[in-house]
């Protein structure tokens, strides 16, 4: 469970990466329009076919890691608020650890 709600997870990391070759191919497409031939025609209409279905499918990917990201943060939240004691342990647990394992700087 990633704890840094800054950080990206790899879902979310893939799904820039795909939506950002979506835009690459959109704009093929365009630039590609007014080419002549049956071939490029043919080619323009199942690439256009094939981006509405990722772009259906991405929609419904990030949907779903929207919905996983805040069902993980509520699970957390609920965890934090019946234990919170326990949590604070581990909080300090962890501070002291990555405290003794960052080597300071002191010169």
């Amino acid at each position: 469970m990633n704890m840094n709600p800054f950080a990206k997870s790899n879902s979310e990391k893939l799904i820039d990466e795909i939506k950002s070759v979506v835009a690459d191919a959109e704009a093929i497409l365009r630039a590609t329009k007014g080419q002549a031939g049956a071939e490029v025609a043919q080619l323009h209409a199942a690439m256009t076919g094939r981006l509405a279905a990722v772009k259906n499918h991405l929609v419904a990917v990030e949907t779903a890691v929207v919905e996983s990201s805040r069902m993980a943060a509520r699970h957390a939240d609920e965890y934090i608020h019946d234990k919170p004691w326990q949590s604070v342990f581990v909080a300090v647990g962890l501070g002291l650890l990555l405290g003794y394992l960052i080597p300071s700087r002191r010169d």
